[in-house]
């Protein structure tokens, strides 16, 4: 025995269901969307200048200051070079564990883990572009994060920046001046 088949005419949605649901996706798709639509101009953050005491001597930066949660979100995501001089730094309000991560940021950045004087208690090399992986301080490392400075990949082993070194900005209550 076979059942007659329904005739798919009659189950068929109107069109303007079609269209409507089409339209629904449109919207939610747009709603959805990657950040990079809506983000920043780098030269609309604060900047500041920033130095580094090394054993080599003294480094100098033009950093951007990711000062608010917005700014701190977006960092250097999409940026397809970063000078040699430049960098952001990422403060907290309060010292205290610092997370971040890669995740839409094209070129590899070195990550220095700086406490509430301004002394480079870890540095992170390389951070592997577009990568999802949080990065922050090992176990061993307890001093609070008062701030985290990106620079281009590489700068620190270029510059001779390493773990226990100072940097010198008012954050840290000790200005470049």
């Amino acid at each position: 025995m076979s059942l007659p088949l329904p005739d798919t005419e009659q189950y068929a949605p109107p069109r303007w269901r079609v269209r409507g649901l089409f339209v629904l996706v449109l919207v939610l798709r747009a709603a959805c969307a990657p950040a990079a639509l809506a983000l920043e101009s780098l030269s609309s953050f604060p900047h500041s200048q920033l130095s580094i005491q090394t054993q080599a001597g003294t480094q100098h930066f033009d950093i951007w200051v990711a000062d608010t949660p917005q700014r701190s979100e977006q960092g250097l995501m999409f940026v397809r070079s970063l000078p040699a001089a430049s960098g952001m730094l990422f403060p907290l309000e309060r010292p205290g564990v610092m997370r971040m991560w890669m995740k839409n940021t094209l070129i590899p950045l070195d990550m220095l883990f700086i406490d509430a004087h301004g002394e480079i208690i870890y540095i992170q090399h390389n951070a592997t572009p577009k990568s999802e992986t949080i990065i922050t301080t090992p176990a061993m490392v307890v001093t609070p994060v008062k701030a985290v400075l990106e620079l281009a990949g590489g700068e620190c082993d270029r510059r001779h920046i390493q773990q226990g070194d100072w940097v010198i900005h008012f954050l840290f209550g000790r200005d470049t001046r």
